[in-house]
């Protein structure tokens, strides 16, 4: 249950995403140092984007998973995707999208320049 409501909310994220303008480079770009859920690119910009699904906020918002640990191996991810995939004259970003699915229906809250 767990992985498939994961991989719903990715799946939501990315249709977000590209009906808001970006073009998605990576679905789960994986490395030695983990995992980034999309890797987007709108213009000049490069969006590492981690996506956080939950069935409530009972235990609080998606986001606060996100401690300084995982940024800090986010931007390593990051780091590993650039040196590996250089594109000339663009700036980053790290992005986090939160959602909420309730049954059938999705909320969501995307965070630019979450960390």
């Amino acid at each position: 249950m767990k992985k498939s409501l994961g991989k719903d909310g990715e799946a939501f994220a990315r249709s977000y995403l590209i009906r808001e303008g970006y073009h998605i480079l990576f679905n789960n770009y994986r490395t030695r140092f983990g995992e980034m859920d999309i890797i987007a690119k709108k213009g000049n910009l490069i969006v590492f984007v981690e996506v956080k699904t939950r069935t409530s906020t009972v235990y609080g918002q998606p986001r606060e998973s996100i401690n300084y640990k995982k940024q800090m191996n986010y931007q390593r991810l990051a780091l590993h995707y650039v040196q590996n995939n250089p594109v000339a004259e663009a700036d980053y970003r790290f992005d986090v999208i939160e959602i909420i699915k309730k049954g059938e229906e999705y909320s969501i809250n995307h965070i630019m320049n979450a960390f």
